[in-house]
């Protein structure tokens, strides 16, 4: 995700009324007028996104509407999400005003941040009573961060080479007519749960036993895989060098875009659910801190979800968004409680945890 991949703080009972007041006013125009309880606006809050139709999507859908309303210029920060960590983390430690105001960032990187104490609590976003149990991050105490859309790793693959239809397992990966013809990220994201279950162990095992991961992904390692970044996944399917691929459900919806003709599926095994962000980090002035925190309560309602969202084919967080017409029942596309059956979620703390460890071990098997 890395290539794609900021307010006098009133009191509760203040920042609740004004958020109120925020949400029950529409998109098109929710705060055109100021409140006798808001606080000065800044001339600007600036949020970290990613860049290409990553950050188009959310200027079309938050931060022009927002801007529009309040009348607070957004600007957006491009750093890459790893190298304006140690940035936000630095200022906080060294009690500095952070380079940003909000950052949009994967959910497990925002757990990091959690965990070290440098965000400030959303709980008391008014916003949150109308949303999901997605919004919620997995394995934290309140609200440090506010997901705000989830996305699967699919199964990628080439119809051409599957004229029978799509391929049902993991275990498709093994086939000798594959070997050399199979793409995954180069640090094994998004593919060691689904391997956890292809090589027989059990989800409930990790982290303590992951062995049956390893196993199979040393099987894999004989087919000889291409590993790579989301960039290189299009170009080898563009090339025709890749029949399968472990790829973010968004890039190979890009690539279908762009004229590549491929298609996606979630294997019996299960295919990872992650989730991303918004966070806002502790050092703020209050007024800052009280509009940042308006812009994530706006970002979570159903008339900025739905513009953004679609420019990213992503569900989001608000019940009622309507999906893209080409990923109406999609099954990277979840929508219902069924829809998440073979969806895998595990806690974010346990991958901040364990990630590292993860990585490591599956570069060490593709490198050995």
């Amino acid at each position: 995700m890395t290539d794609r991949k900021s307010i006098l703080a009133l009191s509760r009972r203040k920042f609740l009324g004004g958020a109120a007041a925020l949400s029950g006013i529409a998109a098109s125009g929710f705060a055109t007028r100021v409140f006798a309880q808001e606080p000065a606006k800044p001339a600007e809050i600036i949020v970290r996104a990613w860049g290409g139709s990553w950050v188009d999507s959310l200027k079309a859908g938050v931060s022009d509407p927002f801007t529009a309303a309040t009348g607070i210029a957004v600007r957006h920060d491009l750093t890459e999400d790893n190298e304006i960590q140690p940035k936000v983390w630095a200022a906080v430690a060294q009690n500095r005003v952070p380079p940003i105001h909000i950052n949009w960032d994967t959910t497990t990187n925002a757990t990091k941040s959690a965990l070290r104490g440098v965000t400030e609590d959303l709980s008391d976003l008014s916003n949150l009573a109308g949303t999901t149990d997605l919004a919620k991050p997995v394995g934290l105490e309140g609200y440090p961060i506010v997901n705000t859309y989830g996305y699967v790793y699919v199964l990628a693959y080439r119809p051409e080479a599957f004229p029978d239809g799509a391929p049902t397992s993991l275990q498709v990966l093994l086939d000798p007519k594959f070997k050399g013809r199979i793409a995954l990220y180069n640090d094994g994201i998004g593919f060691h749960f689904p391997a956890q279950v292809a090589g027989g162990g059990k989800l409930e095992d990790i982290p303590a036993n992951m062995q049956p991961a390893w196993d199979f992904i040393a099987k894999v390692k004989q087919q000889a895989p291409l590993l790579g970044e989301d960039p290189d996944f299009t170009t080898w399917f563009q090339n025709g060098e890749i029949d399968l691929a472990v790829t973010i459900s968004t890039n190979a919806r890009e690539a279908k875009k762009n004229g590549v003709n491929i298609a996606w599926t979630v294997p019996e095994e299960g295919a990872k659910f992650d989730t991303d962000g918004l966070w806002i980090p502790k050092g703020l002035p209050e007024n800052e801190l009280y509009w940042a925190k308006q812009y994530i309560n706006f970002a979570i309602t159903k008339d900025a979800q739905q513009v953004w969202l679609d420019g990213l084919g992503l569900p989001g967080v608000v019940p009622g968004l309507t999906p893209p017409a080409d990923l109406v029942g999609d099954p990277s596309y979840p929508t219902k409680p069924e829809d998440f059956e073979h969806l895998i979620r595990i806690s974010s703390q346990v991958q901040v945890e364990n990630e590292s460890t993860w990585f490591g071990e599956f570069k060490k098997i593709m490198q050995g």
